[in-house]
């Protein structure tokens, strides 16, 4: 599977992060200007850190790029996280950058593409914009971990994530713990009385 990463100027830069790590090869990563930034910010990483992550990688300003052509074959897109500007230019088909560029590709060349959403609270216009890109075959999945596997840490809460990530681009994974419909045995969750 080749997949392409982006990382744009959102908070939660882990989550592309996190994807590199356990996406198979071919991953490419593109990180946009503000991302490298929080990466320094969020986890002392540098744009050579992350990009070491990964097989290949572009500048988000190289439009020179194989990638920007629908002639060039990937599989899929994943935006990790994929800030609310990024998500509205792509629905708005505006293809200012790499990033942007190869999401472009991906909708018009019906492949997947999935925007990992870190913003809260979403505006009318944000929710045009995913009902936008829902419509154009884009899967939208906000960043938002789930409580019935009983996280114990930030690291379970930020796998679930990506492994609801890597589900949709059908690599297996056991990132987390799926739904059974039983208690794991053993937890202990917190007790919380209605009032």
């Amino acid at each position: 599977m080749n997949t392409v990463v982006g990382i744009s100027g959102a908070s939660g830069i882990i989550y592309g992060v996190r994807l590199l790590q356990n996406l198979p090869p071919k991953r490419t990563v593109i990180l946009s200007a503000d991302a490298e930034k929080i990466a320094s910010v969020e986890l002392e990483m540098t744009r050579t850190d992350i990009e070491a992550l990964a097989d290949a990688h572009y500048d988000n300003g190289d439009m020179f790029s194989p990638l920007s052509s629908g002639s060039v074959r990937f599989d899929s897109m994943v935006i990790a996280p994929c800030s609310t500007s990024t998500m509205s230019k792509i629905a708005c088909g505006i293809a200012d950058n790499l990033m942007t560029r190869i999401a472009s590709v991906a909708l018009k060349e019906r492949r997947r593409l999935v925007l990992v959403i870190r913003e809260t609270p979403l505006s009318y216009i944000h929710l045009q914009n995913m009902e936008r890109l829902a419509a154009a075959g884009a899967t939208i999945l906000p960043a938002s971990p789930a409580f019935y596997p009983n996280p114990k840490s930030v690291d379970e809460m930020i796998d679930f994530v990506v492994g609801r990530v890597l589900d949709e681009l059908g690599i297996n994974n056991s990132l987390y713990r799926r739904w059974t419909g039983k208690r794991p045995t053993g937890s202990r969750g917190s007790r919380r009385t209605a009032r």
